[in-house]
């Protein structure tokens, strides 16, 4: 088995310790995550809706989606380090700016700014891969990744308090001292790992078709994408479920936000425990089946009319488990298809999760209305991953064809 690299804390003349790559991976979650209890309050203050102060979320996500196709092939010319620590610099800048926004339209505009730290997520994938070997890059990606997990659970509860105690400005300088953190931990502690080419932005262009001439990266992409689908409907149409269907309190809604996250966690130390064994092909199969079956399990409540508010969550956290075992090792797919172009891979194949997770979120609030039940959430979380199960056996078949 091939050993890893000589990697010490704190030493820029190796590769970045697992932790500082956990860090990286999880400041833009919790620049996603800790203002959410604030849009009421941030709303009073600029003035406007409440559905207005929203589109800071939707705005991030967007931009996320661009930063990231845009830092990948950057990364795999220039270098992972320097993308990574101008990424955060703009962060930075941009959150300590929004706490001075005169009004709603310039929070806006920084908060796509801030989305610049979007970089350091991607990018911490693309260094698991250009350091450690196909095999176990699905193991090392779980691990970084599962505090991404984690902190959708507790950085909205965190962030509520600190709005309670001390304001919404204090959210935004807890997350500009969290960015000036990860920038002195990245400037020590992150090695360059790229393999680099030498040959600038526009060699690296030329070698794009190579990677979306692939069909196993799109192969690995789509079973990433539709299987987060999954999840990303489910937020968009968890909350008229809940308060609809089952007549939550937002407390008791909050607390069904929080099972896939906890299945997903469970999922990343499955897949960090056991990828290397297994393979990232079966495990992505796995994943995507396990998902599909805490659907299918609840579909068949609903139409038995027996499903409640325990059961349906409670299965839900099937979604989050199967998301954990799909999406690491299909990431590690993706990016082992072209290793050289392993920025780029990471960059796409995230941006492209995110916005067809958008467009999912986007069809469950479409298709519920009243009287509708559960029913059409349901069935789009499982065919999206149901569709997702076919990608990762084209996957399997295509490598049978090459005899890989």
């Amino acid at each position: 088995m091939s050993q890893l690299p000589r990697r010490v804390f704190l030493d820029r003349s190796t590769g970045p310790h697992t932790a500082t790559l956990i860090v990286l991976a999880s400041i833009s979650a919790l620049a996603s995550n800790i203002f959410l209890p604030s849009l009421p309050s941030m709303a009073d203050h600029f003035g406007t809706t409440a559905a207005v102060m929203g589109l800071s979320v939707g705005v991030f996500l967007a931009a996320s989606a661009v930063v990231q196709v845009i830092a990948g092939p950057v990364s795999d010319a220039i270098g992972r380090r320097p993308v990574i620590m101008a990424g955060l610099a703009i962060f930075l800048v941009s959150t300590v700016a929004s706490i001075f926004a005169p009004n709603v339209t310039v929070f806006l505009v920084l908060r796509a700014c801030q989305a610049a730290g979007a970089t350091a997520m991607v990018l911490s994938r693309a260094i698991v891969r250009d350091m450690v070997p196909a095999e176990r890059a699905g193991s090392m990606i779980a691990y970084v990744t599962m505090g991404m997990a984690v902190i959708p659970m507790l950085s909205p509860v965190l962030g509520g308090y600190i709005d309670l105690w001390f304001g919404w400005q204090a959210n935004f300088w807890l997350l500009a001292a969290s960015g000036l953190g990860v920038i002195l931990l990245a400037h020590f502690d992150q090695g360059e790992t790229a393999p680099l080419s030498g040959g600038g932005l526009r060699a690296q262009a030329a070698n794009y078709p190579e990677l979306l001439t692939s069909y196993r990266f799109w192969g690995y992409c789509m079973a990433s994408a539709l299987g987060s689908g999954a999840f990303f409907a489910y937020l968009g149409g968890a909350p008229f479920v809940g308060d609809q269907v089952f007549h939550l309190s937002p407390q008791q809604l909050g607390l069904g936000f929080g099972a896939p996250s906890v299945g997903y966690f469970f999922g990343n130390f499955l897949t960090g425990r056991y990828s290397t064994r297994i393979g990232i092909n079966r495990m992505v199969l796995w994943g995507l089946m396990i998902t599909v079956s805490g659907v299918a399990v609840s579909l068949v409540l609903s139409y038995a009319g027996v499903n409640g508010p325990l059961t349906f969550f409670g299965l839900i956290c099937f979604v989050g488990l199967g998301n954990g075992m799909t999406i690491p090792n299909a990431t590690a797919g993706m990016l082992s298809v072209r290793p050289h172009l392993a920025g780029s891979a990471s960059g796409l194949g995230s941006a492209i999760m995110i916005g067809g997770g958008a467009v999912l979120s986007s069809l469950a609030g479409v298709l519920l209305r009243p009287g509708t039940g559960e029913f059409p959430l349901l069935w789009i979380m499982g065919l999206s991953s149901g569709a997702g199960i076919l990608c990762i056996l084209f996957v399997i078949r295509r490598e049978r064809q090459l005899g890989l």
